[in-house]
């Protein structure tokens, strides 16, 4: 499943919330209270003590964003580059079926990419990226759907067993009238 955003917080949002900080950081020069300023920014008490904390340590700068907290191993380049990679399937990149798990991601991240990535940052990767995991049905490669319409409809009518009638001592809901 992809999802239009990617996941994660947009730069608007993250302006958003930096401005907050930076009204939160004019408001404790002044030396308003904590309570004060959580409910007029309408964030948590703790979120301001946090703040003011980290405002006392190292002024107004501490209070800016810092970014993303970690940067992705890959880049959005490369990212394109490896959906088209596992848009070709295992089987192009020597694997006998027709599942991608993480680990074969891994795999195929280090042959193209040269990184080392651990499975639970390929998993963080992907969902970074929109892709959620699924689990497919299982089909044999081999199937031959002609084959299994023709079972379906010659020989299950025969396997399967008649449908029971509702009848005296069934639990049939409706009863005969009494007299």
């Amino acid at each position: 499943m992809r999802y239009a955003q990617g996941g994660g917080l947009t730069a608007e949002r993250q302006a958003f919330r930096e401005r907050i900080r930076m009204e939160a950081s004019e408001r404790f020069i002044r030396g308003e209270k904590t309570t004060t300023i959580a409910r007029d920014l309408r964030v948590s008490k703790r979120s301001v003590e946090r703040w003011r904390r980290a405002w006392r340590e190292g002024g107004i700068q501490a209070l800016q964003s810092q970014g993303p907290a970690k940067q992705p191993k890959l880049t959005d380049e490369q990212f394109a580059v490896l959906e088209e990679l596992l848009a070709q399937g295992p089987t192009v990149h020597g694997w006998t079926d027709q599942r991608w798990t993480l680990v074969r991601v891994k795999t195929v991240i280090g042959r193209r990419f040269h990184l080392t990535v651990s499975v639970a940052g390929v998993c963080r990767l992907l969902r970074r990226g929109g892709w959620s995991w699924q689990c497919p049905a299982r089909r044999a490669m081999e199937r031959n759907e002609h084959a299994v319409q023709l079972w379906k409809k010659d020989v299950w009518p025969h396997v399967e067993a008649p449908p029971r009638r509702s009848g005296p001592g069934s639990s049939s809901k409706t009863r005969p009238a009494s007299r």
